[in-house]
C-alpha cells in the first residue's frame, strides 16, 4: 500500500483544515497528525496481510492448501482469524487515506498556485514506482493501482464532501456487488453438484483449467524461489506477468477508485482534523466496526466448513466479503482518527513517525522481505508455517518502529518520500534537518 507523503513542508505532524472544516478544532503543535497515526497503523497491517504472499507461493495468500508447509486445523483458524481482522480493511483503510493524501496536497499545491498537473506529475512518479516495485521486488504491488486510479480521482478534486462521499459510498457497494456476481460461480460450479449438470459442465472445465494453471505457475515460481537467482526472478515477471498490473487495475478499480472519494470526502469534512463531535464520531465508528465484523464472522466460517478450497476462500476474500467490509473500514478511520488526535505517547509517536515514512517503509518491507525469504539471500522462501510467518511480521514490525522516529528526528522526510518530492518538483530539496 501506497506511502502517500502529506507535503508539509518541515516534516512536522499537523493537521489541516479545510474550507469545509469552519468549525474544525486543529492543533497544529505537541499534536500528532490523525493522517500519519492511522497510516502508520495501516502500513504495519499490510504485511500482516502480505506476509504469506512473501513466504510462500502466491496463491497461499487465499488458498492454504497451497502451502509447502503444514496447514493443520491451527493454521486454518489462523487463516479464519486474519480474514476476520485484517484481510481487505488495511488495504481498504490505505486507500482511504491515499485520497485524504491526495486532497491535501493540492489544497496546499492550490494555495501556491499549482495546477492539478502538479498531482498527475506526481502520480506519474509513483506509478514508476510501482511498476519498479512489481516486476523487481514483489508482484502484490498496488501502487501502480493507486496512481492510475489517482489519476481519475483528480478530476473529482473539486468535488464537495457530500457528493464524494455518496458517490464513493455508491461505487464502492456497486462494485463489491460486481465482483461477487463474477467471482461467486466459481465456488458453485466448480465445487458443489451445480457444476455437474449439463448447462454448467463446460463453465466446470473452465474454472478447472483456471486453477491448474494458478497452480502451475506457484509450482514454477517454486523452482525460481528454492533454487533459482534474482535474474530468473525477474525475466519470470516479465514473462508471465507482464500484464498483471492491468489486470489487477480492471478487478480492483471499483474498489480502489471509490475508497479514495470516500478518503477525500471525509477529510473535506474534517474527519481527521476535529471537525466531528467526538462522541458521535466515537459511536458510528463503533458501530462500523461491530457490525461489519458481525457480517464478515459467518462467511470466514462458511468458507472454513467449506474446507478452505480454492474456489470457496476467494469467493469468501475476493467476492462475499467486499459489502461487510466497507463499514470496517468506515469504522477503523473513525476510531483511530480520534486516538491519533490524542495519542502523544512513546508507541504512538512512533507509528506516526512509521506513517510519515509509509512510503519508504512499504517499499523497504519488500525489499527486506526479498532478502528474507530469496534463494540468493535468506532462503526461508516456503520454509516457514503460516504462525511463524507471523513472527517475521513482529520481527519487521519493530524494525518500522524502531528506524522511523529516529530517523525522521535527524532527516526531514523517509528516504523514499524525499526522492519522490525531489523528482515531483524537479529540484533537490534539502533533507538534513
Amino acid at each position: 500500500m501506497s506511502g502517500e507523503n502529506i507535503e508539509i513542508d518541515e516534516g512536522s505532524a499537523e493537521a489541516i483544515a479545510t474550507p469545509d472544516q469552519a468549525n474544525a478544532p486543529v492543533a497544529k503543535a505537541d499534536r500528532i497528525a490523525s493522517l500519519d497515526f492511522i497510516r502508520g497503523i495501516a502500513v504495519l497491517g499490510i504485511l500482516a496481510a502480505n506476509i504469506v504472499s512473501f513466504g510462500q507461493p502466491f496463491n497461499a495468500y487465499i488458498f492454504p492448501d497451497a502451502f509447502l508447509t503444514e496447514h493443520g486445523p491451527t493454521e486454518d483458524w489462523m487463516w479464519v482469524a486474519q480474514f476476520i481482522l485484517i484481510d481487505g480493511k488495511m488495504r481498504g483503510l490505505f486507500t482511504l487515506l491515499f485520497g485524504a493524501g491526495l486532497a491535501l496536497f493540492m489544497e496546499r499545491a492550490w494555495e501556491r498556485g499549482a495546477t492539478r498537473w502538479l498531482q498527475v506529475r506526481r502520480l506519474a512518479w509513483l506509478l514508476l514506482f510501482g511498476l519498479f516495485h512489481f516486476f523487481f521486488l514483489w508482484r502484490g504491488d498496488i501502487l501502480a493501482l493507486y496512481a492510475t486510479a489517482g489519476f481519475v480521482a483528480v478530476l473529482f478534486l473539486r468535488w464537495a464532501a457530500r457528493d464524494l462521499m455518496v458517490i464513493g459510498v455508491l461505487g464502492y457497494l456497486g462494485g463489491a456487488v460486481l465482483m461477487a456476481a463474477m467471482i461467486s460461480p466459481g465456488y458453485f460450479v466448480a465445487e458443489t453438484s451445480l457444476g455437474d449438470k449439463a448447462p454448467f459442465t463446460k463453465m466446470r472445465t473452465g474454472f478447472d483449467e483456471a486453477k491448474q494453471k494458478a497452480m502451475d505457475d506457484d509450482a514454477l515460481e517454486a523452482k525460481i524461489l528454492t533454487e533459482g537467482n534474482y535474474a530468473d526472478f525477474v525475466t519470470h515477471n516479465f514473462t508471465k506477468h507482464g500484464t498483471d498490473p492491468l489486470i489487477t487495475l480492471s478487478l480492483f478499480l471499483l474498489e480502489t477508485l471509490p475508497l479514495m472519494l470516500i478518503g477525500m470526502g471525509l477529510y473535506k469534512f474534517g474527519l481527521f482534523s476535529g471537525g466531528f463531535d467526538a462522541r458521535r464520531q466515537r459511536l458510528w465508528g463503533w458501530a462500523g466496526l461491530i457490525v461489519g465484523t458481525a457480517l464478515t464472522v459467518p462467511i470466514a466460517l462458511w468458507a472454513h466448513g467449506a474446507g478452505l478450497t480454492y474456489w470457496s476462500s476467494i469467493a469468501a476474500l475476493s467476492g462475499f466479503a467486499g459489502v461487510p467490509r466497507l463499514p470496517v473500514i468506515l469504522g477503523l478511520a473513525a476510531l483511530l482518527a480520534l486516538w491519533g488526535s490524542h495519542a502523544n505517547g512513546w508507541l504512538a509517536q512512533r507509528f506516526s513517525a512509521a506513517g510519515r515514512a509509509a512510503f519508504t517503509n512499504y517499499l523497504g518491507t519488500s525489499f527486506v522481505m526479498m532478502l528474507v525469504f530469496h534463494p540468493w539471500a535468506g532462503g526461508l522462501w516456503g520454509e516457514l508455517t503460516r504462525g511463524e510467518l507471523y513472527l517475521v511480521v513482529l520481527g519487521a514490525w519493530v524494525v518500522m518502529l524502531a528506524w522511523s522516529k529516529p530517523w525522521l528526528e535527524r532527516y526531514r522526510y523517509g528516504p523514499l518520500e524525499w526522492l519522490w518530492r525531489c523528482l515531483t518538483y524537479w529540484k533537490r530539496f534539502p533533507l538534513k534537518r
